[in-house]
């Protein structure tokens, strides 16, 4: 049987993986960009049916975007940014500041 170890050991041997930092901040941006979509569209009282068809996408794509499962293009992201009555702002940080 396997021996048993604390998440913050086994964790540290995933982020310790090539790769695995970059997969995780992708992750992470995934995961802000979709919970900043749906927070905006319940703001505005819409449904993701009615959103899909604002930004010209089907349903299931925004359910994807707001889950965090899918990296949108900047086109997309325009499209559902001016659906959800906002301007989209790209903005690069250096690492040093970037938190």
């Amino acid at each position: 049987m396997a021996e048993r170890r604390a998440w913050s050991d086994k964790r540290a041997e995933i982020m310790s993986r090539p790769g695995a930092g970059s997969a995780y901040e992708a992750a992470r941006i995934r995961f802000q960009l979709g919970e900043a979509v749906r927070r905006r569209r319940e703001e505005l009282g819409l449904t993701q049916a009615e959103l899909a068809e604002r930004a010209g996408l089907k349903q299931p794509a925004v359910a994807r975007l707001e889950a965090g499962g899918t990296m949108p293009t900047i086109p997309m992201l325009e499209r559902v940014a001016e659906a959800l009555e906002m301007r989209l702002s790209v903005q690069m940080t250096p690492l040093r500041e970037a938190s």
